[in-house]
């Protein structure tokens, strides 16, 4: 059995997830007590369920402290177990319970949301250190759907290495491992003709291999994962993830993302994400 636990902060979009599990095929339970964790994977067994994702969070706060050694209990029984934390600036979370107005479930009587919101991040810390994390600070649900989608349909017997371009004019992603920046490179940003383009196209491309040292940052950026990822397939980790950042997010990062997982793609499996392409 494939089984899936997925956590995380309050508002960071765990319903939006659980949804896309359930669409792709996975029998889905929302806020499922630790308790019951076990005896629901010996029933679904019996029924022949091959995957199955369940939601856990501080709703069940009295159990929660209880789900890490339940994992690799399960581990222990053969089931091929995964925890994914979705995780989200503070500022975030404030404005997407503001715009909902709905509660936060710690907040109590006179509680303000940020204590609220402290509380729950200590609670979960025992999870978020044993999970795949996933920044949703800046993502579109469409995008979340897509993300969680792809960080589970891989090759399981490979590491899957996640390459993500970002924008810092939106912060850097919460959840890379490796962080480059690339904003030293000249930008076809300031060239009218390049600006509405990105670094998916030819023109784009032409402009970055002809007029800047990007090849040389790509293999310097290669040499240095080549010669540290196979560490982390060591220590069993089933996902890194590699973020490259230039100042909007459109034309630099995204070629350097592109061409890295070009050249990983033989020895891992490679996702491709573009946070700030709309």
């Amino acid at each position: 059995m494939q089984l899936v636990v997925l956590t995380g902060v309050s508002g960071s979009g765990k319903s939006v997830a659980l949804k896309a599990l359930e669409d792709a095929g996975y029998y889905c339970v929302d806020n499922l007590p630790a308790d019951l964790v076990g005896p629901l994977a010996d029933y679904l067994a019996t029924r022949g369920e091959p995957k199955v994702a369940i939601s856990a969070d501080a709703r069940s706060r009295e159990s929660l402290g209880k789900l890490p050694p339940i994992v690799e209990r399960e581990r222990a029984r053969g089931a091929e177990v995964r925890v994914i934390f979705l995780d989200a600036s503070d500022e975030s979370v404030v404005h997407r319970f503001n715009e909902t107005r709905r509660p936060h479930p710690l907040a109590r009587d006179g509680q303000e949301l940020q204590a609220a919101i402290a509380e729950e991040r200590a609670m979960l810390a025992p999870l978020a250190s044993m999970a795949d994390r996933v920044d949703t600070s800046v993502l579109q649900p469409s995008q979340l759907r897509g993300w969680i989608q792809d960080l589970l349909v891989a090759d399981r017997q490979r590491m899957t290495l996640v390459v993500e371009s970002f924008g810092w004019k939106k912060g850097p992603p919460s959840d890379a491992d490796f962080l480059f920046d690339v904003r030293f490179l000249p930008n076809p940003h300031y060239d009218p003709h390049l600006r509405p383009q990105t670094g998916n196209d030819a023109e784009v491309i032409a402009f970055l291999e002809r007029e800047t040292q990007a090849g040389l940052l790509v293999e310097d950026i290669q040499r240095f994962l080549a010669r540290w990822l196979p560490r982390f397939v060591l220590d069993q980790r089933a996902t890194i993830t590699v973020a490259i950042g230039c100042t909007g997010g459109r034309h630099r990062s995204v070629y350097v993302a592109n061409q890295l997982a070009e050249r990983f793609q033989a020895d891992y499996h490679v996702v491709v994400r573009h946070r700030d392409l709309r």
